[in-house]
């Protein structure tokens, strides 16, 4: 056994964030297939930042988030992966707003208005 620090562990203990991983990086951060990978991004749940076929395929260290949560929906729930698909979309609309209304840049349409219509 080789006590020499994974590629991908490396550049976590580093202070500079990794920006890019492969596919087959991205598959080893999640501890998934990367025939999982390749079907999430068959399904439109992730999609690679850069490369035209999947030995060229960079990806985002963010995106590592999407791949364990369909991952876990589809083990811990039995979830499909247009399901898991659907639920990303959400999750990630939920943070948008979140961070909107953190920000008070989200427009409240739920208050009702000061004029009254007796």
């Amino acid at each position: 056994m080789s006590t020499t620090p994974a590629r991908g562990a490396a550049r976590a203990a580093t202070a500079e964030p990794a920006t890019e991983l492969t596919l087959l990086e991205i598959s080893r951060t999640c501890a998934v297939q990367t025939d999982f990978i390749v079907e999430l991004i068959e399904e439109g749940a992730l999609a690679p930042l850069a490369g035209d076929e999947p030995g060229n395929w960079r990806f985002a260290s963010a995106q590592t988030r999407h791949v364990t949560v369909a991952a876990r929906l589809q083990r811990d729930l039995g979830v499909n992966l247009a399901g898991a698909a659907l639920a990303l979309q959400l999750l990630d609309e939920v943070e948008t707003l979140r961070a909107q209304l953190a920000a008070g840049t989200l427009a409240d349409n739920s208050r009702p208005s000061n004029t009254r219509s007796d």
